[in-house]
């Protein structure tokens, strides 16, 4: 399936859930479209037209035919057929947008890009262009530009994931030495101005607040503005919160330096007025600075020492970073950009042992897991690939597994997903039949076998929700919190009962149901994927569905504990790591990769 990550911030998340359930177990690849329409149509031509749109004839359709210039789609191949397809069945979406923020606007943005791809792939074959790598895994040379502001742009191409770093090697100037980093992202649904995914402004001469040296970080959207900062030194209890087990100030920071005490030139240093507490940038000094992209935030080293780490916020993820602007009192030496996303050289790997092996027309799977990917997560798919997407139950056909990617807002990330979509077979685009689907993500690590196990000794054909159940949780109302949820989006002070996102299983009645509901238009949209299922499944509770929670500890929401079925927030080093040790020890053992 494919939309832009913009959407993924609004709807996508919602709507993968309703894919998974209406296209890929209730209806057949017939959904009431035929080849010849979606083959002799414009697939974009619904935007353009009214949200109550009528069945298509095929005479109509030759006409619309007519007024489409952009493609050839009479020469399209079947395959691409499947992909148009399913784009087509994003127009109910539109109906139903109601409670995602920004929801039309997305879409529209989905159109662009999914256009531009469908033009650049056509254009691509027509001049019998080979297929090549596009994203670069590191940028090792200065590449800034210079520009009249006195500022320095480093182009992110494809965008930051998890373990991806920016390091800055330069001089805080002696005139102010204020300088600040700002990671760019491009312009959210519905606004004009490019959002500031994390601005790191450090005054070593002091700020409005105070005399001295602080370091103070912040976000920006066209929307809201700036937010709150964050400063450090701080002496705000929310500062005492952890971002992926580090701290947001390291203690240090603003606190006298021992070092600096106990040394000879204590006494000298007081004379001259300079100043014996820690900061990590000083004046004429040089400074390595490394930016980090974690799991739940970034975070800052300088000169090898952790310094502030940063909680992402609500809607503003690193995935959609184009550029790293250095401005300024600091004279910057070089920058290196590495662990950035790419895909992987597939005259290295074995191609033909990752593939995933196709699904008979008219046959049942036990188990559908649908795995949700950012388009620029090669990496982690490819782990997922060489992993646990080798179990014996997935690579005989009892278990599909396939990925659920929303199309990058840049093209370049696009059309490298497009090569691995054509490659592996594992981005889901057609309707499977399954008895059961599981939901997951591309940073955990499912074993399959145990899953299934379980669904079995379950014996719950009807009415099941399966994993590691929250009753007692309710929305996050701190509008910084990545996870924030507004009065208006659920003015309840509790959630029903959902399952954990790392890992959920429903059994095919719940889906169906869901799937009439959707099209009847009918179901609560909400941003949060697995909340909104124990949302949905309440209400079929309500109307009158036996409903079954089962609840699993052994689903692990929270990382990796000895004996998980599911272990979450795990990197492809980890994977790997995992998979050894489950072939060679026969035990669902962790690993520590630190």
């Amino acid at each position: 399936m494919w939309m832009t990550n913009k959407l993924a911030t609004t709807v996508s998340i919602t709507f993968f859930s309703l894919v998974i359930v209406r296209y890929l177990i209730v209806n057949s690849p017939t959904s009431g479209i035929s080849q010849y329409q979606i083959l002799h149509t414009n697939p974009l031509e619904w935007f353009n037209s009214p949200v109550a749109a009528q069945e298509t004839t095929p005479e109509a359709a030759a006409a619309n035919a007519s007024t489409s210039n952009s493609l050839d789609f009479g020469n399209i191949s079947p395959e691409v057929f499947q992909w148009l397809d399913t784009w087509n069945q994003m127009k109910q979406l539109t109906n139903i947008t109601n409670g995602l923020p920004h929801a039309s606007e997305a879409i529209n943005d989905g159109r662009t890009a999914w256009e531009n791809l469908t033009t650049s792939v056509h254009n691509a074959k027509s001049q019998h262009r080979e297929k090549e790598r596009l994203c670069p895994y590191s940028i090792r040379r200065m590449d800034a530009s210079k520009l009249e502001t006195d500022s320095f742009t480093i182009e992110v191409p494809c965008g930051l994931i998890v373990g991806s770093s920016i390091t800055l090697i330069g001089t805080p100037g002696v005139l102010s030495g204020n300088f600040w980093i700002d990671l760019v992202g491009t312009a959210l649904p519905g606004e004009s101005e490019n959002p500031i995914v994390l601005q790191y402004n450090v005054h070593l001469n002091g700020d409005k607040i105070t005399k001295d040296p602080v370091i103070v970080q912040n976000t920006f959207t066209g929307n809201n503005g700036w937010g709150v900062e964050e400063r450090c030194p701080s002496t705000n209890s929310h500062n005492a919160t952890e971002v992926d087990d580090l701290k947001r100030c390291n203690a240090m920071v603003g606190r006298e330096d021992r070092d600096i005490m106990n040394s000879k030139h204590h006494a000298a240093a007081k004379k001259h007025r300079e100043p014996s507490t820690y900061f990590p940038f000083k004046q004429g000094y040089l400074a390595i600075a490394t930016l980090r992209v974690g799991s739940e935030g970034i975070h800052m080293t300088v000169d090898g020492k952790h310094i502030t780490s940063f909680a992402y916020r609500a809607g503003l993820e690193p995935w959609f970073i184009t550029e790293v602007i250095i401005s300024g009192d600091f004279k910057l030496v070089s920058a290196i950009a590495s662990g950035l996303p790419t895909s992987e050289d597939l005259e290295n790997s074995n191609v033909e042992m990752l593939k995933s092996p196709p699904i008979p027309d008219g046959k049942d799977v036990d188990l559908l897991i649908g795995i949700f990917s950012t388009a620029n997560n090669f990496k982690r798919r490819m782990a997922i690939r060489r992993t646990w997407m080798q179990y014996d139950a997935v690579r005989q056909g009892a278990v599909a597994v396939r990925f659920f990617v929303g199309l990058h807002t840049n093209l370049m990330v696009n059309e490298e997903l497009w090569n691995e979509a054509r490659t592996y077979g594992d981005i889901q685009t057609t309707a499977v039949s399954a008895k059961y689907v599981m939901k997951t993500d591309d940073d955990a690590f499912v074993r399959v076998d145990e899953i299934q196990s379980t669904i079995k000794q379950l014996n719950v054909s009807n009415g099941l929700l399966y994993g590691r159940i929250n009753s007692y949780s309710g929305p996050h109302r701190n509008p910084e919190s990545k996870w924030y949820i507004s009065q208006k989006e659920w003015p309840e002070e509790k959630y029903p009962p959902w399952a954990h996102g790392p890992g959920y299983v429903v059994s095919q009645d719940i889906a169906r149901k869901i799937n009439t509901w959707y099209k009847a238009r009918h179901l609560k949209m909400f941003k949060l994927e697995d909340v909104a299922m124990g949302i949905w499944v309440n209400d079929l509770k309500k109307d009158g569905l036996p409903v079954r929670y089962e609840t699993d500890t052994r689903i692990n929401a929270e990382g990796c504990n000895d004996g998980y079925i599911v272990a979450h927030y795990q990197e492809p080093r980890d994977m790997l790591c995992l998979w050894e040790k489950l072939l060679r020890t026969h035990r669902a053992g962790c690993c520590n990769t630190d």
